[in-house]
């Protein structure tokens, strides 16, 4: 302990990237989010080291500096595989691997620097520098999922959500909320060295208390858990298809066919229990399945609804077009959701709002493209964003809220308030990153969305993973990753609103609001101390 409390220089910056590298564990697909127990008092550790400089500014720097490489090893090893989604067009695009895997953590490692600076102003010895941490690291996961359109992924707080008791304190705090307590569990151990060494006494009675918090939030999430559905599920069959299709093949012209036919086979198997498809059923095809528009193709439409058994009706994600004069290539793009009514009508539900900034347009994108940069999508002038995500009234089905790719990573954001749906749509295509752990961190982020929200979701996703997940976030059925197949399953219940839908990041700010005027009144008593 003392001698990582002495860290300095290179020394200290190799152990905070390898603490956060390792770190990255705690995030899907391996969960193991006990490794926090050890990386974030080390953490403490090194911090406690910077604030034996004499001068402020020197060890707010040096915090800064800390916070950095831990989060830079963080997003390092937790979004690597990022990279392989510019490995699927490599001719054009594998040139960028370096900038994209290396770049985008480097990004992100800014807002744990900040976290840990600002931590730093508020240092102390014992239990408190544990929670300045804790409110300054939650407080940068919350701009971090906001500044410059955000980008959320892998909080802190997910390693908590990793346990499905757990997780149900999303239900009331959200996921920034569970990075906040995050930090106070796995960092409290820390509280018990001051100076490099053990101490005993009252300092005790910080772990005490957080290992007994997190033992109160288990029990009682497992009796949310164990509470019986909020009403009878509904009666509405949904059938989700999963195809797994390669990125690489699937816009090659001549698969188009192939590729057609594979989502229409999939979508007239009989049922899973091998009985007849019911009347009515809903069927699911992820984002921008077919690669072809739907709207100037008349007889792929036709030939869906023949598909469909009577009654029944898809819904699909899919690349739509508006003419449009002045824009490039004269038209414009939206990533959508359409339906196709047992009628044959094709109708659009949805445009996505929430567009991924490199993927699917660029910021400043005249003057990028101008240096010869384009988007994953290969669009001149990328797409296009909707207007507004309301909840949609269909014939047949409760209202639910369209959610297109990573736009459910989102808290707060997933549904409208005004207009609560019964159920959450999400429709995905996580085909870019193959068999990596970026889809499975993806649907970690669904599931704790239908816990803050206490609505279910059901998501299809090209290669996976597929699911269909109640409102305390459990899975009820899945199809792996890579997996090809079909999911039938009953819509699941919708339950109360929960404090979070209510009140959305307010409990969290006002937990931190708290935490920061206790911190504060501590220094001031600390600071009386000493003069005396």
């Amino acid at each position: 302990m003392a001698a990582t409390t002495s860290l300095t220089g290179w020394r200290r910056r190799l152990v905070a990237l390898v603490t956060g590298a390792v770190s990255a564990a705690a995030m899907p697909p391996f969960g193991v989010a006990w490794i926090l127990f050890l990386t974030l008092p080390i953490l403490v550790l090194l911090l406690d080291g910077v604030a034996r400089a004499s001068a402020r500014r020197r060890r707010v720097v040096g915090a800064l500096s800390i916070g950095w490489w831990f989060g830079f090893g963080y997003f390092l090893a937790g979004l690597w595989w990022i990279g392989s989604a510019f490995l699927v067009e490599a001719e054009a695009f594998a040139w960028m691997i370096p900038f994209a895997v290396a770049g985008l953590p480097a990004g992100l490692a800014l807002f744990y620097g900040a976290g840990a600076g600002f931590a730093m102003t508020l240092w102390q010895p014992g239990p408190g520098r544990i929670v300045a941490l804790a409110v300054g690291l939650s407080g940068a996961e919350w701009l971090r999922g906001h500044v410059l359109t955000g980008f959320p992924w892998n909080g802190l707080g997910y390693a908590l959500a990793a346990d499905d008791a757990l997780m149900q304190a999303a239900s009331l705090v959200g996921v920034y909320g569970l990075a906040l307590l995050s930090v106070l569990f796995f960092a409290s151990s820390a509280a018990v060295v001051r100076d490099g060494a053990l101490v005993r006494g009252r300092e005790v009675l910080g772990p005490a208390a957080a290992l007994l918090l997190l033992l109160g939030m288990a029990i009682w999430g497992s009796a949310r858990l164990g509470d019986p559905p909020a009403s009878d599920t509904t009666s509405v069959p949904i059938r989700i298809v999963q195809p797994s299709i390669d990125q690489a093949d699937k816009w090659k012209p001549e698969l188009a066919t192939t590729v057609f036919e594979t989502y229409l086979s999939l979508t007239e198997e009989p049922a899973s229990d091998g009985g007849a498809r019911p009347d009515g059923l809903v069927v699911i095809w992820p984002e921008t399945a077919v690669p072809f528009l739907l709207s100037e193709a008349p007889v792929a439409v036709e030939a869906i609804a023949d598909s469909l058994p009577p009654g029944g009706r898809l819904l699909t994600g899919a690349v739509r077009v508006e003419r449009n004069p002045e824009a490039v290539n004269g038209a414009d793009y939206f990533n959508s959701i359409l339906q196709v009514a047992p009628d044959g009508h094709l109708s659009t539900l949805y445009d996505k709002v929430h567009l991924v900034p490199f993927g699917e347009f660029l910021p400043f994108q005249d003057l990028v493209e101008r240096i010869g940069l384009e988007q994953l999508t290969q669009l001149p002038g990328g797409f296009s964003a909707g207007v507004e995500r309301t909840s949609l009234q269909v014939e047949g089905l409760p209202p639910f809220s369209p959610l297109i790719c990573y736009e459910i990573v989102f808290p707060g954001a997933a549904l409208n308030d005004a207009d609560r749906p019964a159920w959450i749509l999400n429709v995905t295509n996580d085909a870019w990153f193959g068999l990596t752990p970026g889809p499975y961190q993806h649907l970690l982020q669904a599931r704790v969305r239908a816990v803050e929200e206490g609505v279910p979701v059901i998501r299809a996703a090209n290669t996976g993973v597929s699911a269909v997940i109640d409102a305390n976030g459990r899975v009820v059925s899945r199809l792996g990753l890579g997996e090809s197949g079909i999911i039938d399953a009953a819509l699941p219940a919708v339950a109360p609103p929960t404090l979070y839908a209510r009140a959305g990041d307010g409990p969290f700010w006002a937990a931190v609001v708290l935490a920061f005027i206790l911190l504060v009144l501590s220094r001031q008593r600390i600071s009386r101390r000493r003069k005396d």
